[in-house]
């Protein structure tokens, strides 16, 4: 499955290069304010730094620093521009454990917890933008399974919260054992969840993005493309739909055809919009790389990468 779904990307890829006017293209990037694309990258890395301080507010009980929490963030981040499958999480619960000194199993819970927030956040805005906006038909049809989706999660959270108990004392020994470890990380689950934690993490996903939107429109200004703020909400909206499944490094290519076709549906230029995709994912891609992977033990690369 996964082999035909490469095949399925590249042939799409293929085809959306080759219809693309890359003079077009080249001409949008050259106009582009360096000041605003400054002020882009700045807007993402603090939204990255809003979902690190969202993990940390799951692994403070487990004694882990809030600075220890946003280097393997980042760390982890720069890891998945660079490899597929998301891969960087798994640095990210390596990290943690190996400097923290604790098993992997809480720490691998509350990476559960973080994830499942930065859905509930995803999931929020897509609901809102349904109800408030004028979005494409592909993405106003999501706007029901998003509600059922917010439902069930918050029933289940319900359920966990009515059987969390005190967390455990970790004396830093390893599970032993797949069942044992599978148990202690259900364990740590709960333990890691509270109402005032789950507050916290809302208020932060929402805020990181809010921070989302804010990057892809300071890129669009940056070059004059006219995309509205709806337009620039659906547009994310999209391009995260798609990135649930990372097919390539760092998401290149799928990002810019999901990004252009997504434009091209509410009336704007789709090459413009390609040109305006490339420079959000560099302005992305390359700090969040180049500090994350400052921040990463060489080891911990070559694990990830394995």
């Amino acid at each position: 499955m996964r082999v035909a779904l490469w095949v399925i990307v590249g042939v799409a890829l293929v085809l959306f290069v080759r219809a693309l006017d890359w003079r077009e293209i080249w001409t949008t990037v050259r106009r582009a304010s360096m000041l605003l694309l400054a002020a882009a990258a700045a807007v993402n890395l603090a939204s990255l730094a809003l979902k690190g301080a969202r993990w940390w507010v799951f692994l403070r009980p487990s004694g882990v620093s809030l600075s220890l929490a946003m280097r393997a963030t980042f760390s982890g981040a720069a890891l998945n521009n660079l490899l597929i499958a998301n891969s960087g999480d798994a640095a990210r619960v390596l990290l943690v454990a190996d400097v923290a000194g604790i098993s992997s199993a809480p720490v691998l819970a509350t990476l559960a917890l973080e994830r499942l927030f930065d859905l509930i956040g995803y999931a929020i805005m897509l609901a809102l933008a349904g109800l408030l906006l004028p979005l494409p038909p592909q993405l106003a049809a999501l706007k029901a399974s998003a509600l059922v989706t917010l439902v069930v999660i918050a029933v289940g959270l319900a359920l966990v919260l009515r059987k969390a108990k005190a967390p455990p004392v970790d004396d830093g020994a390893p599970a032993v054992g797949p069942r044992s470890y599978v148990r202690n990380t259900i364990f740590a689950f709960r333990s890691a969840s509270t109402l005032p934690r789950f507050g916290a993490a809302l208020a932060l996903s929402l805020a990181a993005w809010v921070l989302q939107v804010a990057t892809y429109h300071l890129t669009a200004m940056a070059v004059g493309y006219p995309a509205s703020v709806t337009q620039t909400v659906a547009a994310l909206l999209a391009v995260n739909v798609a990135f649930a499944i990372r097919t390539t490094p760092g998401g290149v290519g799928v990002f810019q055809l999901i990004y252009a076709v997504t434009m091209a549906q509410m009336g704007l230029s789709r090459d413009e919009a390609a040109a305006v995709a490339l420079l959000i994912q560099v302005q992305q891609v390359l700090p969040v790389t180049l500090v994350g992977l400052v921040l990463t033990p060489a080891g911990l690369r070559a694990k990830a990468a394995a």
